[in-house]
C-alpha cells in the first residue's frame, strides 16, 4: 500500500474522532437554541451561533471536514469510509463518558452493529489500496449526486414537522453530506490538472451548497431527537452512500466469488438490523414525559 494511501487512512481516523466530537457539541448547542426554520434557513441558522457550544462544535466540525477532504484526496473513498465507519463505535463512549448522555443498552448494541456492518461492507469492495481511485464519468457523478440530493430533500420534507420524524431528517442529512463527500472525491481527482483553480470549479459550488444544506437539515434532526440515535443514523446514511460510490462512480473493484458476496449481504443485514434495533430518536420533551 503506497505511503500516500496510508497517510490518507490516518487522516480518516482523525476525521472520525473529530466528527463525533463536533456532532456532540453541535447537539448540545442546538437543543438550547431556537428551532431552525425551513422557510427562514439563514436567519434561523445564524441564531445558533449565539450558543458557545454550537460555535465550538462548528469549529471542530470544520477541522473534521478539512481532514476528510485531505483523506479523500489521498486514499480510495471506500477505504476512507471504512475507517470512519469503524470509528462510529466511539460515539456511545464519548456521548456517555464525556458528554453525560444516558445511553441505553439498545443504543450501545445498535451503534456497535452499525459500525461493524459498515466496516464489513466497505472491506468487501475489493483490492483498492493501490491508488486513490478518483477517476469518474461526469454523467455518472451527476446522476448519483442528483439522486442523493432528491432523496435527501424528500426525507427532510417528510420528517421536518413531525415529532417522530427525527430519524428521517437525520437520514436526509446523511444523504446530503454523502452527496457532498462524493463530489469532494471527484474534485480531488482534478487537482493535478487544475491546481488552485479547483476552488472555482463547478463542483466546488456543489460541495458548498450540499454541505450547508446538510448542516441545516442535520441541525434540525439534532434539535428533534436524542444525540446517539440521530448521529448514528446520519453517519450510517452518509457512509452507505459514499461506500457505494466507490464501485459505482469511481470504478473501484468489487469482490470476486461467493464469499465476498455473502459477506457483503451479511454487512447490509447488520446495518438494517441495527437501524431496526436502535430506538427512534425522541425529543427532550418526550424523554421527560416517559420518565
Amino acid at each position: 500500500m503506497p505511503l500516500s494511501v496510508q497517510l490518507g487512512l490516518a487522516l480518516a481516523l482523525a476525521t472520525a474522532v473529530a466528527s463525533l466530537l463536533g456532532f456532540l457539541l453541535k447537539h448540545r448547542g442546538a437543543v438550547e437554541s431556537p428551532d431552525v426554520e425551513w422557510r427562514k434557513p439563514i436567519r434561523s441558522s445564524l441564531r445558533l451561533f449565539r450558543s458557545r457550544a454550537y460555535v465550538l462544535g462548528m469549529a471542530v466540525a470544520m477541522l473534521s471536514w478539512g481532514l476528510h477532504v485531505a483523506a479523500l484526496s489521498l486514499a480510495p473513498i471506500s477505504l476512507v469510509q471504512t475507517v470512519i465507519a469503524g470509528g462510529l463505535v466511539l460515539l456511545t463512549v464519548l456521548a456517555n463518558s464525556v458528554f453525560g448522555h444516558h445511553v441505553t443498552q439498545r443504543e450501545w448494541i445498535g451503534v456497535a452493529m452499525t459500525a461493524v456492518g459498515l466496516a464489513f461492507l466497505a472491506a468487501t469492495v475489493g483490492n483498492t489500496g493501490d491508488s486513490a481511485h478518483a477517476d469518474f464519468e461526469p454523467a455518472t457523478l451527476a446522476t448519483y449526486v442528483g439522486l442523493l440530493t432528491i432523496a435527501g430533500t424528500a426525507a427532510a420534507v417528510a420528517g421536518w414537522q413531525t415529532l417522530t420524524g427525527a430519524s428521517l431528517v437525520a437520514a436526509a442529512a446523511g444523504l446530503l453530506w454523502g452527496a457532498s463527500d462524493v463530489s469532494i472525491k471527484a474534485l480531488s481527482g482534478t487537482l493535478d490538472d487544475n491546481g488552485i483553480a479547483v476552488l472555482v470549479h463547478p463542483l466546488a459550488m456543489v460541495i458548498l451548497l450540499l454541505s450547508l444544506y446538510g448542516l441545516l437539515v442535520s441541525t434540525r434532526s439534532l434539535q428533534r431527537g436524542r444525540a446517539v440515535p440521530v448521529i448514528a443514523i446520519t453517519s450510517a446514511a452518509a457512509n452507505v452512500v459514499t461506500i457505494a460510490a466507490g464501485p459505482i462512480v469511481f470504478g473501484e473493484p468489487m469482490p470476486d466469488g461467493a464469499l465476498g458476496v455473502t459477506v457483503r449481504l451479511a454487512a447490509f443485514a447488520l446495518v438494517v438490523t441495527a437501524a431496526a434495533l436502535t430506538p427512534p430518536p425522541r425529543t427532550p420533551e418526550e424523554v421527560t414525559i416517559a420518565a
